[in-house]
């Protein structure tokens, strides 16, 4: 690309393009990074320089760009549809879909919903439960709870349902009112015990939180094994399992947000997976179709789907749709997808690579800012501190996350911090070789930078 046009893009970007979650007045200061084009695990931008997609294009990229096969999907699929709505009709890919989804899900789901995007993913799961508890004749329950630090999304509901402050806070008149529980944040314990010497009393306090309000509960709702945005907060073995048996016991939902977890990233198809729990609800997006489209689906059991069978008189549809609703070329992408995890034997493969990050991140605790490091499969959060004796944060405004990540371009990686934790999330086809690569520039970059 002519520097002339590469220019003029930027500058167009800067004058039209309201960027998400990105303070937009240090933008226009800095040097934009536009992206013209991908292959494999690089992207490539304007001035042909070459990087490692590091955090997948925010946890959705799953073979890589431009993967041959799941391109062709899509364009056969050009060649028949680009789209029917799914409001009293049906299309094939989105039929062909729903069926592998089930089938790959835990036993526990037999009907599928379909949306744009994780935060609608969640929304229909909170507006489908509340209302089957409705019609089920449980007019008291209308009250979810949720974990501290939680996040489910941009969206009014899933909103609500979030308990971090600087997502969250203003948005507070809004909301509706959720009951929360201690997150098993083990760094920073808010029940104030030693890592690996409790006896996982956040349990204890989850289940105090859920009899005392049994009568009004409609569920329970948390990401699985990991808490994505919140830092990649990794729940204790065991953790979810426990939510599970407190869920049945007091008859209440058990809803899994596993749009960040799900397709492969904890190395399992399902985060929920490892511990063999089966939800009543869970939402699925983001690596659903590679990383290519949108799309987003909400399973459910046949028991939650028959609450709102009825006549047409007795008004007890899911009055609830989208107009992109089980797209055609989102579900196309989304078919190839799926095949080629069993064709290239992704988690087979997987398991080695997990092992050698796991042995790898320890040498990062060499670093003395490097505080934490969680890791589960391939989502990992490195979380920098200003005293590692004191777990002192490093305060907002010194931005050392985002200047970290703006170090790692310089050296050919792309990475998007949660605030003072360093998020590595890259495709599950990376290789060993380019997975050591990626380390090596993180560790230099967060030394260069704290150091």
């Amino acid at each position: 690309m002519l520097k002339k046009e590469a220019e003029s893009l930027k500058s167009k970007d800067k004058k039209f393009i309201w960027h998400p979650f990105t303070q937009m007045k240090d933008y226009l200061q800095e040097e934009p990074l536009v992206i013209t084009s991908g292959e494999g695990i690089y992207l490539t931008d304007i001035y042909g320089n070459k990087y490692i997609d590091g955090v997948s294009s925010l946890w959705t990229n799953v073979f890589g760009h431009r993967k041959k096969k799941i391109d062709n999907a899509i364009k056969k699929q050009l060649g028949q549809v680009a789209h029917s709505t799914l409001l009293g009709l049906a299309n094939v890919p989105s039929i062909e879909l729903a069926e592998k989804l089930i089938k790959i899900a835990p036993s526990s789901l037999k009907k599928v919903f379909y949306s744009d995007s994780g935060s609608e993913a969640m929304e229909i799961a909170l507006k489908i439960a509340y209302q089957s508890a409705q019609q089920k004749g449980f007019k008291k329950k209308e009250k979810f709870l949720t974990l501290e630090y939680a996040y489910h999304g941009d969206t009014v509901g899933s909103v609500s349902l979030g308990g971090i402050n600087l997502f969250h806070k203003i948005y507070k008149p809004l909301l509706f009112g959720t009951i929360k529980a201690p997150a098993p944040y083990c760094y920073r314990c808010p029940l104030r015990k030693k890592i690996n010497k409790c006896k996982q009393e956040c349990v204890k306090e989850l289940e105090k939180k859920i009899k005392e309000n049994r009568e009004k509960l409609v569920g329970v709702v948390m990401e699985p094994l990991v808490q994505g945005a919140a830092g990649m907060i990794v729940q204790p073995k065991g953790y979810l399992k426990k939510v599970r048996e407190l869920c049945n016991k007091y008859k209440i939902y058990l809803i899994l947000d596993e749009v960040a977890t799900g397709f492969g990233r904890t190395g399992k198809m399902f985060a929920c997976q490892h511990e063999g729990v089966r939800p009543d609800i869970m939402a699925l997006a983001k690596g659903i179709t590679g990383g290519y489209l949108p799309l987003a689906a909400t399973l459910t059991t046949q028991d939650i789907f028959e609450a709102f069978l009825g006549t047409y008189g007795e008004k007890k549809t899911f009055f609830h749709g989208h107009t992109y609703t089980g797209n055609p070329l989102a579900c196309a992408a989304s078919l190839a997808t799926l095949k080629l995890f069993k064709e290239e034997k992704i988690f087979t493969k997987l398991k080695e690579k997990i092992k050698i990050l796991k042995g790898a991140l320890g040498h990062f605790y060499t670093l003395s800012k490097v505080g934490d490091i969680r890791q589960c499969g391939f989502m990992v959060g490195i979380e920098l501190v200003k005293n590692k004796k004191t777990k002192e944060e490093y305060p907002w405004e010194d931005k050392v996350g985002m200047r970290i990540c703006y170090e790692l371009r310089k050296y050919g990686l792309i990475l998007r911090p949660l605030g003072n934790v360093i998020i590595l999330m890259p495709p599950l086809t990376i290789s060993l070789k380019e997975l050591k690569r990626m380390l090596k520039i993180t560790y230099k970059a967060i030394k260069n930078v704290t150091e």
